[in-house]
């Protein structure tokens, strides 16, 4: 009976303000009516239904309702408050009618409580985002006050009670007015907030906000505090997802300008604030954004009749060949040959290279790019491979395509940025074509590493492999902080260098190919050990647990705000609850808890409750449906692919079934592979056959023996 008792009632205590705490046992089976009225008559209070639980907690003091009340533990500290309708109320009652002194302390209170959903329903229902909404449009809130209010608008927004598409175009005009005008950081930070929700969230709201927000203005805020620059590139990475194809170009070529770059520079990058979680994925999204201006080039054929793209084709010829002025006299043949000395496959028609998807037309900019901004470079390199008399001369044309579709394959061009992406290269905020800038510098390494592999044309893809490999190792972390860098980088990774760092990672995953009978089964006889293995592995690191992105109820992506989740070491209980940016919270410090005797399932993908409704990137989500009624599932976004892997197997192992994951084949493979070869060093050099040796028929008798003697 005791172990039955410890199960659901806990030992708390419940403070009050001016009065003495009292120390309880918390039944979780008794309804919180119940609970309230022994307290209130504790502390001889009247009305009990006047009064709610409060979380005592520095974050947390969220309102204890039924679906909540699980979160209690042993030790926890509550307090009893006036209720969430009684709250707002009080709170309607000052705004209307408080002096400003009144109204201001009630205005702070708002913002503080509108982060909790109980509250904020009964707010919104007593009209109380009317009023709000009405306060800002008016103007006649400053200050401190009219940050409050800001604030509080977005908190209540964010947990999705009401539609963005209500807010009039006197609201919206107000608001940018804020970010037009100097204001305090508070403020400030709030209206962006608030615009960008209009922006991705509103009907008819992107118009107005992109004719009330003149790009420069925003451009002004990225001198600001961490938050504010933060914010502001949100909201330019808003109106960017929202614009058109010539407004995207537009506000790209203000973005690549010396000075918003500069800015970029000096007050993101080299201070420290991109190394925020939140700024980072917002840098991330603005430089895929910026990037994918070049899909469009990048997924069109060359036209026959495409007379700017046959121009471009006749200046790379000029300028490789008709530097002395000679070209004029040349014929067609002797165009031919030139076209051929520039290496494309299709001498007599070259436009025909770019009719391949990608790179399309991509590469024809980068190469007569190059030609204009790099004459030297281009004409060396083009000169230095016609003239010579061997077969190892690099094809400029072909290495061209194949390295422009080797750069759109790497930094994703043409992909709609995820909601977890962090990762961004910081050399292309530092030009205003970076990426032609990084052609220019990779097609001269291609030339170098053809040289140093003594390539011929039949080696071309061998040096295409070798040269992603090198860019890829380049843009590596720690990704180089400009061009400059990246030179550098790239000077440095030969290709001896590569052959033998793959020379390394081939002895250490090298897979054990044998089909032979005795190898298939042995591998069969220790498959259930290896499993096992990465089994442990994979509770271990839901023990060590993970920092997940929190989503709002209308599945969308809420910044700065994390929660932690973890195993108990006997991997009986999920521990969860909210973290900052950096914590990783204890089991103890977690104030929810969760029975692993209690997932039904595990969901993933489109299947998951919180992408139902989404039109966005659902590959990394999952969900732990409950058996319990109050929590219907657990939802979850994880950060990257080996989260999401080690997470899925991790649950697929504590409900009992297969480990589905590629990272679990992945393993198995490599563990298999090593274990077999530990197993078979005795036998090196021994040549295993294909099928077992037969087995010799019996002797005719058995009377013979051997004579130790």
């Amino acid at each position: 009976m005791p172990a039955m008792k410890d199960s659901y009632i806990v030992k708390i205590a419940v403070e009050m303000t001016d009065q003495v705490p009292q120390l309880i046992e918390f039944n979780q089976k008794q309804p919180l009516a119940g609970i309230i009225q022994e307290l209130c008559n504790g502390w001889n209070l009247s009305d009990p239904e006047q009064y709610a639980l409060q979380f005592n907690d520095s974050n947390n003091r969220n309102y204890i309702t039924e679906k909540n009340r699980n979160e209690i533990k042993n030790g926890s500290v509550l307090r009893l408050q006036y209720s969430p309708s009684k709250t707002a109320q009080d709170i309607l009652h000052k705004l209307h009618n408080g002096n400003p002194e009144e109204k201001a302390h009630a205005m702070h209170r708002l913002s503080n409580l509108s982060a909790d959903m109980t509250f904020a329903l009964d707010f919104i229902n007593k009209q109380g985002l009317t009023l709000i909404i009405k306060q800002i449009e008016t103007g006649k809130c400053k200050g401190a006050v009219l940050a409050h209010t800001l604030l509080s608008f977005v908190e209540l927004m964010e947990h999705g009670i009401v539609s963005w598409d209500i807010l009039n175009g006197d609201f919206i005009t107000r608001v940018a007015s804020f970010v037009n005008s100097p204001q305090e950081a508070e403020v400030t930070q709030a209206a962006l907030s608030i615009l960008e929700n209009v922006v991705l969230n509103s009907t008819e709201g992107y118009g107005q906000v992109e004719r009330e927000i003149p790009i420069g203005s925003l451009v002004g805020h990225l001198q600001a505090t961490p938050v504010v620059q933060q914010n502001a590139i949100a909201l330019i990475n808003a109106l960017l997802l929202r614009a058109d194809s010539a407004k995207r170009r537009s506000l790209a070529s203000t973005l690549t300008s010396k000075q918003v770059r500069s800015m970029i520079q000096n007050h993101i990058l080299q201070t420290g604030a991109a190394l925020g979680a939140e700024m980072a994925h917002q840098l991330y999204v603005l430089q895929t954004l910026m990037l994918g201006l070049l899909e469009q080039r990048m997924v069109t054929k060359m036209d026959p009749q495409d007379q700017d793209g046959h121009d471009k084709i006749k200046e790379l010829r000029r300028i490789a060949f008709d530097s002395e002025g000679a070209g004029g006299s040349r014929g067609p043949g002797g165009f031919t040959r030139d076209y051929k000395k520039l290496g494309f496959k299709n001498d007599i028609n070259p436009a025909l290279d770019f009719t391949e998807t990608p790179p399309g037309l991509l590469a024809l900019d980068c190469m007569i790019y190059f030609a204009r901004n790099h004459p030297d470079s281009y004409t060396k390199l083009v000169l230095e491979n016609s003239c010579r008399a061997d077969e190892h001369e690099c094809p400029f044309g072909r290495a061209s395509v194949e390295l422009v579709r080797i750069l759109c394959e790497l930094l994703k061009i043409g992909e709609a940025p995820s909601e977890q992406g962090a990762s961004f290269q910081p050399l292309f905020f530092t030009h205003d074509n970076p990426f032609e800038e990084c052609f220019c510098i990779c097609i001269v390494l291609l030339n170098k590493t053809w040289k140093e592999m003594r390539a011929t044309s039949e080696d071309f893809g061998k040096v295409a492999s070798v040269v992603r490999e090198q860019i890829v190792r380049a843009l590596g972390v720690p990704p180089p902080s400009s061009l400059e860098q990246l030179k550098v980088k790239l000077q440095t990774l030969t290709y001896s260098d590569i052959t033998q760092l793959w020379q390394l990672e081939r002895t250490s995953r090298e897979e054990w190919e044998s089909h032979a009978r005795p190898i298939v089964e042995l591998r069969e006889q220790i498959t259930p050990d290896i499993l096992n293995l990465i089994k442990q592995q994979r509770l271990a690191f839901l023990v060590d647990g993970t920092r997940f992105t929190k989503y709002s109820a209308r599945g969308q992506r809420i910044k700065d705000k994390f929660w932690y989740i973890r195993l108990s070491p006997n991997h009986k209980v999920l521990h969860y609850g909210d973290c900052d940016e950096k914590s990783s919270p204890t089991t103890e410090e977690l104030p929810s808890k969760l029975a692993v005797a209690d997932i039904r399932a595990l969901l993933v993908g489109k299947e998951c409750p919180h992408m139902k409704a989404r039109k966005a990137s659902h590959q990394l989500a999952f969900s732990l449906a409950l058996e319990s009624v109050d929590l219907q599932s657990l939802d979850c976004v994880a950060p990257d692919e080996e989260t999401f892997a080690y997470w899925t197997d991790g649950i697929n192992a504590l409900l009992g079934q297969r480990m589905t994951s590629k990272e679990t084949d992945r393993d198995l493979d490599t563990l298999l592979s090593m274990e077999i070869k530990l197993r078979l060093l005795d036998a090196e050099g021994v040549t295993i056959p294909q099928d077992p040796p037969p087995i010799p028929p019996d002797p005719a008798h058995y009377h013979f023996c051997y004579d130790l003697k």
